[in-house]
């Protein structure tokens, strides 16, 4: 998978790929051509006395090693540009898939871990990208070279580099083959370490209200400590390659000595021959450390490609239509026909055979109990997830053949926890409309009662928001949030239980604010609260994921037990008998 990842993300620089090989080559011919030169001005300059041939061939020597020079610049610069390019395209490529993602797909991975593969796996296949252009290639051509030129020199003595290269490569094969399976327990443990830290920072409060910072430090510490083994581990076989190098690298230095001395006393090897043949047991066995480095993050690296790759070739459970079809009804028009919806792998689905249609400008509410499956109605009509029975029209259309911008463009959408982005407040009400005016934004903010905070912040509409709107409260980021909807004026709207943390009064002034606004468009409401779903034109009621009744307050009062129920619980009899119940 690892080859297969990075011949798909080369692809775009095959050239620049081959340029670089090709300064490696030079860089290597110049390498392997220095020792032969040096052999020769012993030889032919040093033993021989020949000045003028010594100042010739040092001359060559200094232009080689120029080009040689010049090469393997060039080569690196070109290998640095070209694997960060890679990891640049590799994070583009798993943003936009994970963008793509349901929420089916994003919890199935988690968060934390989506995060360390779009950051640290990528890292880890761009460092090997990068070490791996400057020495996968070049290093065996050397290794292959020194001994090519070595047997030229003496057959006998080039065995003894034959054998080095097979001793060294055995036990760096043995040490690499024990480290995989390490590190991929370490990338896993790292997944976990990144899930604790999310839990730990997102739920300080709850961890701080029930008074369990001991308990979340002890689970954090384990597996701090089992990603310190595991680094220890692979640090000691990494430490063992040193000392291996060099006890190798001594014994056949001296082997090579005894074995040079004894051939040139018997006249059958040079002087110079011997100088070369060191020079070349450098050089190969510099190649082969250079490739054990390379290959000690191969096992990290392929199993973070895996990971990558898994996310990848991961398809989206709510794929985006071939073929996609325009509206062909009004676009308020939202209607569900026997639309049922079960999560993957539970017992009981969540809505059973949901019939309901929304006119343009009508004004419906949705209320039930928690788990009823309000927000999984509204997820359909999102789609956010796909109905596993029926369907769901929108502007007389099967959302699942609309594109996805069109169905973006006809829904204005408010959670409950809704989200806010580090900007200021008019980055984040541009965020659906870019060229909205100041005027525009006032506006909405207005209408959405949050202008009065607004101008009490410093700088007005370019007052700071921090990362999910936590320098402000939850009532005003529900607030900006339903402005930012607003001013995209769409033809549906969808509340989800967005008013919850209103007081009444705010709440009160928000919905009279709201239907002048949403006039002629489609206004479907998620809420708890039957003061917020009194004056709908329809109220609809949940119970269990199907439609038990639906009407106006009053009427549900009278025919729906669990309608009357939910309001008792809120107002006392006394009120919802009269009708009263939310009245501002």
């Amino acid at each position: 998978m690892l080859l297969k990842l990075l011949r798909a993300q080369l692809r775009p620089y095959a050239w620049a790929t081959v340029a670089l090989i090709a300064l490696q080559f030079v860089q290597i011919l110049g390498t392997l051509l220095l020792p032969t030169l040096g052999a020769a001005l012993i030889d032919e300059g040093v033993v021989r006395a020949d000045r003028g041939r010594i100042t010739e061939l040092g001359a060559v020597m200094v232009a080689v090693a120029l080009v040689q020079i010049a090469a393997a610049l060039g080569a690196a610069a070109l290998a640095a540009r070209t694997s960060t390019a890679m990891g640049r395209d590799l994070r583009a490529a798993l943003f936009r898939r994970i963008l793509d993602f349901s929420a089916r797909e994003v919890g199935r991975f988690g968060t934390p871990s989506l995060l360390t593969r779009s950051v640290n796996d990528v890292q880890q296949v761009q460092n090997l990208a990068q070490s791996g252009f400057g020495i996968v290639v070049c290093a065996p051509l050397m290794c292959l070279g020194s001994v090519v030129l070595a047997l030229r020199q003496d057959v006998p003595l080039a065995l003894l580099l034959v054998a080095l290269v097979v001793v060294v490569t055995v036990c760096f094969g043995l040490l690499l083959a024990r480290m995989g399976t390490l590190y991929a327990r370490m990338q896993l443990t790292l997944d976990r370490l990144g899930r604790l830290l999310r839990e730990a920072i997102t739920g300080v409060r709850v961890v701080r209200s029930f008074v369990r910072d001991d308990h979340e430090r002890q689970r954090f510490a384990q597996t701090n400590d089992a990603f310190l083994d595991l680094s220890q581990r692979v640090g000691r076989l990494i430490a063992t390659m040193l000392p291996v190098v060099l006890l190798v690298m001594n014994g056949f230095t001296l082997a090579l000595l005894w074995a040079g001395s004894r051939r040139i006393d018997a006249g059958h090897v040079p002087i110079g021959a011997l100088s070369a043949f060191l020079s070349y047991l450098s050089l190969i066995l510099m190649s082969v450390v250079m490739l054990a480095f390379v290959f000690l993050s191969v096992p990290r690296a392929r199993v973070c490609a895996d990971r990558i790759a898994e996310v990848l070739d991961t398809d989206t459970s709510v794929a985006p239509p071939s073929a996609p079809r325009p509206l062909s009804g009004p676009a308020g028009r939202v209607e569900l026909s026997g639309a049922g919806f079960r999560y993957p792998g539970a017992e009981d689905a969540v809505l059973h055979d949901v019939d309901l249609a929304v006119e343009p400008g009508e004004r419906i509410a949705v209320l039930g109990s928690t788990g009823s499956g309000k927000t999984s109605l509204l997820n359909l009509v999102l789609r956010l997830s796909d109905a596993t029975t029926g369907t769901v029209r929108v502007g007389g259309t099967d959302v699942r053949e609309l594109a996805p911008d069109v169905l973006a463009a006809t829904i204005g959408y408010v959670p409950q926890r809704p989200y806010l982005f580090s900007g200021t407040v008019a980055s984040n009400l541009r965020f659906g409309v870019p060229d909205a005016t100041d005027d525009d934004l006032w506006e909405a903010l207005r209408v959405a009662q949050a202008a009065d905070f607004v101008e009490r912040m410093p700088g007005g509409l370019d007052a700071e928001i921090t990362q999910g709107g936590g320098n402000v409260s939850g009532g005003q980021r529900q607030r900006l949030s339903l402005a930012r909807a607003l001013l995209r004026r769409p033809a549906v709207y969808l509340f989800d239980d967005c008013f919850s943390a209103l007081d009444q009064a705010t709440e009160a002034a928000l919905r009279a604010a709201l239907v002048p606004h949403t006039a002629g468009a489609t206004v479907i409401t998620v809420a708890q609260r039957v003061s917020t779903v009194r004056d709908a034109d329809r109220i609809v009621v949940l119970d269990r994921g199907r439609v038990v009744a639906q009407g106006t307050h009053e009427a549900l009062l009278r025919t729906s037990p669990i309608y009357r129920e939910i309001t008792l619980s809120q107002l006392t009899e006394e009120e919802a008998a009269h009708g009263l119940a939310g009245r501002p």
